[in-house]
């Protein structure tokens, strides 16, 4: 337990300590860190665990959008500071954010702190920052040393028989030859983290090994010549291409703040300057859908989507998948797989293809409404999500106060009237997608900014009336990939998926929620090949 202070008897006999009130902080997912803040109101914040010790009472106060592995760490604490400091005697209470009652362990909790007034976002430390990306050096890895690698950085430097060591600042990436021996694998790991530490790097920095012929656009667009007759078979430059995708959807990276914004490296897939097809099935046919209405799903229907891009390695470069809705009919599903299957082996098998369902909306479209009720004067409540360009979507929700949120944004269509409604808690760059979706949906009309607390009576009247929302933060659908993976990281409430490349598991944790399952079921087909596991 990191305290500030230090000694101050020296050889003079101690007297006894007067009981100093103590804060501190309770943060991180996997390896939740424990350490002293100033008691101040200054110090908490809504996304971490905060202890309180003062004589009398142990106080845990629980930010909004803290995680159960900071909330049990911080009982543990607790009850270690009860029988250090306390002979195991005093009370506990738990206070949770956003829950004030005067008469209550929460009204004596903000009594301490001066009386209860709002509180400051999270502040990044110096753990949090991510470091620009260097030049990259190559290092070569030999009895447990790192030998610096000399001249232009080519795929022909890397030697079948040896494990490399790529250091580009932020990331650091080892490549383990086919033929090394399972020894100097497993070394190589090692070196890599003795490497990093010795860098005095920041905990953001995360390693990635790679296999030769798994490599990733990440780590040859590294390299000055990547000859393309040396890509990987179709299938496996296929799951590059769509781990690529998914990345793209909110990777975070292990050891990064919550609030720390993550660059998103944009692969050629994404760059924006390719032509996007969009057929609708009708009956045993495919009818091209318009292209002011490219971007628009119904989940009565279902879809052909063709992506064509120009890549390093190919004069052109495709991608296509068909977007099954959830509420379309068996019919229409296996004839959307008829047709995209004519297709690829029309385009010679080139296209990387990938599968799309409106229960998990990975689109490659910027925006997508997944509501076949949906018309262009009626009623609707939009709810605009993502994190850039490269990933927002826009899915209608159910047209009542209840469905709004503190944390996202929102849009609200009334026949010509739309207004774009900002949580209290929303990013600039939601609203920034918000006023995209809204253009994308009425090209030219007015929109009426509202910022929660000021909606007037025509947007309550719209919704059916004011009623009490939410403002607890929902977990985005996201793949976030972990980084020098344990089983510590096997958690009961988190769904993780393996990918070994030959097979695919999914670990499935008890404390679940039962429709996140089928979303995880769903991602573990999308990235996995033929054999397919699941865990309980």
């Amino acid at each position: 337990m990191p305290l500030e202070g230090g000694v101050a008897s020296g050889f003079k006999k101690p007297e006894e300590e007067e009981f100093e009130t103590r804060l501190y902080i309770c943060r991180g997912k996997r390896v939740v860190r424990l350490k002293q803040v100033p008691f101040s109101r200054s110090s908490l914040n809504h996304d971490d665990v905060f202890i309180l010790d003062t004589k009398e009472k142990i106080y845990q106060f629980n930010g909004a959008n803290s995680n159960i592995q900071e909330r049990a760490k911080a009982l543990e604490i607790i009850q270690f500071l009860k029988d250090k400091y306390h002979e195991g005697k005093c009370d506990v209470a738990i206070v949770d954010d956003g829950k004030l009652q005067a008469e209550s362990d929460s009204g004596e909790f903000w009594v301490l702190f001066g009386g209860f007034a709002p509180i400051g976002k999270k502040v990044a430390t110096e753990d949090d920052i991510i470091p620009e990306k260097t030049p990259p050096q190559l290092y070569s890895i030999i009895d447990g040393q790192v030998k610096s690698v000399d001249g232009e950085l080519s795929k022909s430097i890397l030697e079948n028989n040896k494990c490399y060591l790529l250091d580009c600042g932020a990331d650091v990436f080892v490549w383990v030859g086919r033929v090394t021996q399972i020894d100097e694998r497993k070394a190589a790991i090692q070196v890599a983290e003795d490497f990093v530490a010795s860098q005095n790097r920041p905990k953001s920095t995360h390693i990635t090994r790679l296999i030769q012929g798994y490599e990733t656009h990440s780590f040859k667009s590294n390299f000055d010549s990547w000859p393309s007759g040396s890509a990987p078979s179709v299938a496996e430059e296929g799951r590059g291409k769509v781990a690529a995708l998914l990345k793209q959807q909110g990777v975070g990276m292990k050891g990064a703040s919550k609030s720390t914004p993550v660059k998103e490296e944009v692969p050629p897939l994404l760059e924006g300057g390719g032509k996007i097809e969009v057929w609708h099935i009708n009956g045993s046919t495919k009818t091209p859908v318009p292209n002011e209405d490219i971007g628009k799903f119904y989940s009565g229907d279902c879809y052909i989507v063709l992506y064509t891009y120009h890549s390093s390695e190919r004069k052109e470069d495709y991608y296509l998948c068909c977007w099954i809705g959830k509420d379309s009919i068996e019919e229409d599903r296996e004839m959307a797989a008829k047709l995209s299957t004519t297709m690829y082996n029309s385009l010679k098998g080139r296209p990387v293809q990938g599968g799309m369902s409106s229960g998990y909306k990975n689109y490659i479209a910027d925006k997508g409404l997944n509501d076949e009720t949906y018309t262009a004067d009626g009623v609707a409540l939009i709810r605009v999500s993502g994190t850039s360009p490269h990933n927002n979507k826009a899915v209608q929700v159910e047209a009542v106060a209840t469905s709004l949120n503190s944390n996202e944004c929102f849009l609200l269509q009334s026949g010509t009237s739309i207004f774009s409604w900002h949580g209290n808690q929303s990013t600039f760059e939601q609203q920034q997608l918000a006023a995209k979706v809204a253009e994308f949906l009425k090209p030219g009309a007015p929109m009426k900014h509202t910022k929660e607390g000021t909606e007037n009576s025509s947007f309550w009247f719209a919704l059916g009336g004011k009623q009490n929302y939410t403002s607890k933060k929902v977990s985005p659908e996201i793949i976030e990939e972990i980084y020098n993976f344990s089983q510590d990281d096997l958690l009961t409430e988190d769904i993780l998926i393996l990918d070994t490349h030959a097979e695919v598991f999914v670990w499935v944790g008890q404390s679940v929620d039962s429709k996140e399952k089928q979303n995880a079921f769903e991602i573990g087909q999308v990235v996995g090949p033929s054999i397919f596991n699941c865990l309980r």
